[in-house]
């Protein structure tokens, strides 16, 4: 039992607090921390790449290892990524846009494609 409680108390440093609330369905831009290499001054550059998409699927938000999935269509193709949310390279999450669903999971969006893979807008939540 108390080592249940240290490891919550060492975890409890790194969870991030500044995090909105996030639902399934919500279009999120997320700025992910890149590091390339500049072959040239052999020195490595940090910039922020933003990735927009749906969120399709959470998982223990309020735990270290809380992961979200988030899918794009790029040039035809989709393409999902999941994020650890209390990861360090995660610099930003921003909510674009809210929409209504009725599940938990949005797998079924891998089947559709074009018009069908729109979801209506939810207004009752502020973005």
């Amino acid at each position: 039992m108390q080592t249940q409680q240290l490891i919550r108390q060492i975890e409890s440093q790194y969870l991030k607090d500044n995090l909105p609330e996030i639902c399934v369905g919500d279009t999120v831009k997320i700025g992910v921390l890149i590091q390339e290499e500049d072959i040239k001054n052999n020195a490595e550059k940090e910039r922020v790449q933003f990735y927009e998409g749906v969120v399709i699927s959470l998982s223990k938000l309020s735990n270290i290892c809380g992961t979200i999935r988030v899918r794009r269509i790029l040039q035809g193709i989709g393409i999902e990524r999941t994020f650890l949310v209390h990861s360090p390279l995660i610099k930003s999450i921003n909510i674009s846009r809210r929409s209504k669903v009725r599940r938990a999971k949005l797998y079924y969006l891998r089947e559709l494609t074009g018009k069908a893979t729109r979801l209506k807008q939810r207004f009752d939540q502020p973005v």
